[in-house]
């Protein structure tokens, strides 16, 4: 069967997705970039944690987490709940966590 360039171009144009979606996603895989925040996530795919935890298991200042945690929260890849003083950071959802997952699978197997 010949190759036919037209037909394939017309069909990756037709599902191509908008400049400034594909610049979000870009903005959001940098995000993985940074091993820090990739521990960070790693560790919330295990359990929910407070900041002194994290800091604790990643032998790091708590506000060095805090402004990790921030920039993940922005990203809307993590979430939080408050309980008294403390607050717990958890994946926001399951798309994160498959995120991770499926990354790490991917390095692994």
């Amino acid at each position: 069967m010949p190759h036919n360039h037209e037909a394939i171009l017309n069909h990756v144009k037709a599902d191509m997705p908008a400049d400034e979606v594909l610049q979000d996603l870009g903005d959001l895989f940098k995000i993985f970039g940074d091993t820090t925040r990739i521990k960070i996530m790693y560790a919330l795919h295990e359990d929910e944690m407070c900041v002194c935890a994290i800091a604790e298991l990643l032998n790091m200042t708590q506000s060095a987490i805090s402004h990790q945690l921030k920039v993940l929260k922005a990203a809307n890849l993590v979430a939080s709940r408050r309980d008294g003083k403390t607050i717990y950071y958890r994946l926001s959802d399951d798309h994160v966590k498959s995120i991770i997952a499926q990354g790490y699978d991917h390095l692994t197997e």
